[in-house]
């Protein structure tokens, strides 16, 4: 597995690990903590999260893919992810529920189709089902782990604690990021330049072509 794949998990793995550990809270959090939160506004901040991604997602992969500016923009969708844990810790109505779901929401939509572009290019070939099922393993049991240990920090500490550590671990998965370089294609260890690359290949079949040509 190559360096940006690894660095990828890493990021991913701070992420979904760092969001397991108030998943089963949240909307305990918003029923019982503030004002104006019930289940159903609970319901409501997540559709606004799943709503602004999907709106986000599609339209701008086209951008991402026309740009190839991947790495930039993952960075950029995180530091809206980011906020969402800190806005629930300084959080006293559902409104900042609601617009921590909507950063939520726009980074993920940013950042969401730029890794897809970064890890699909950049996996090697012929491991490509076992790089994506360890991907899936690291990042669910993970998840899982986590999802028994913010609930027991939150019963016997609070729920701020819970989210300051969602926070801490999404800040440690936005900083691995910075290991990325954008223009790349790695294989094995030894990073490739797109443009280069796809120079050699031209160099290579006209080399191919004159051979060829010499024979006959």
């Amino acid at each position: 597995m190559n360096r940006t794949l690894k660095v990828l998990m890493a990021s991913d793995m701070f992420y979904f690990t760092g969001f397991g550990l108030v998943a089963p809270i949240v909307a305990i959090f918003i029923k019982e903590d503030l004002t104006g939160g019930t289940i159903f506004t609970a319901g409501i901040a997540t559709t606004i999260f799943i709503v602004i991604k999907s709106l986000i997602q599609l339209p701008f992969s086209r951008f991402i893919d026309a740009h190839n500016q991947k790495v930039k923009w993952v960075k950029i969708g995180y530091t809206f992810i980011i906020l969402n844990p800190f806005i629930y810790f300084f959080a006293d109505h559902i409104n900042y529920i609601y617009l921590a779901e909507a950063l939520h929401g726009l980074g993920s939509g940013l950042a969401f189709p730029a890794w897809l572009g970064l890890w699909s290019t950049h996996l090697d070939k012929g491991h490509e089902s076992f790089e994506w099922s360890l991907y899936s393993t690291m990042v669910g049991v993970g998840s899982a782990i986590t999802a028994a240990v913010g609930a027991a920090i939150t019963e016997f500490v609070g729920f701020n604690l819970t989210f300051l550590m969602v926070g801490v671990m999404s800040i440690a998965g936005f900083v691995a990021l910075f290991f990325l370089k954008d223009g790349h294609i790695e294989k094995g260890k030894q990073p490739i330049d797109i443009s280069e690359y796809h120079t050699r290949q031209k160099m290579h079949q006209n080399h191919r072509h004159n051979n060829n040509k010499r024979s006959i």
